[in-house]
């Protein structure tokens, strides 16, 4: 099974609070982040690290082909104000590919800025080296909708 790491790290014109309220909850994803087309809270199930679960389809575009997936993600950590960590748990009993979204919020010396550090592992099939790119332009999209959506709220 391949497994791809990535790290983005953005400095964003917002608020450090501002930004850690939008990267800790799942529900806001789709607002900013387009690789998530869809978030909807369910059950916590009793291995989970927290009651809080969701479900969530990965969309990515490349041209007129799409790829989706459908994952049920978890919150294993949150550290107010500085650090949300999703990971993949499903409750079907079978073995998965692993999913984990890091998002790590720091203040910047110039204040209302944040720097937002954002890791992601998948190990799996879906991605590959082609779509590397899209992810990074989604990553860059997505600060800048950040900035938005922490004016809007």
């Amino acid at each position: 099974m391949r497994c791809v790491n990535h790290r983005f790290s953005r400095s964003i014109d917002a608020e450090p609070n501002r930004v850690f309220e939008l990267v800790a909850d799942l529900d806001r994803y789709p607002e900013w982040l387009d690789l998530i087309n869809e978030a909807q809270r369910c059950e916590s199930a009793p291995d989970d690290p927290s009651d809080q679960a969701w479900l969530i389809t990965l969309r990515a575009r490349i041209g007129p082909l799409a790829r989706s997936k459908r994952l049920r993600m978890v919150r294993s950590i949150l550290d107010k104000p500085n650090r949300a960590r999703f990971e993949r748990s499903e409750t079907d009993g079978r073995s998965h590919a692993p999913w984990v979204l890091d998002a790590t919020v720091q203040p910047t010396p110039s204040p209302g800025s944040t720097i937002l550090t954002m890791d992601l592992e998948y190990g799996g099939r879906l991605w590959s080296s082609v779509l590397d790119g899209i992810l990074a332009a989604q990553v860059d999209s997505a600060a800048q909708k950040l900035e938005t959506a922490t004016t809007e709220a």
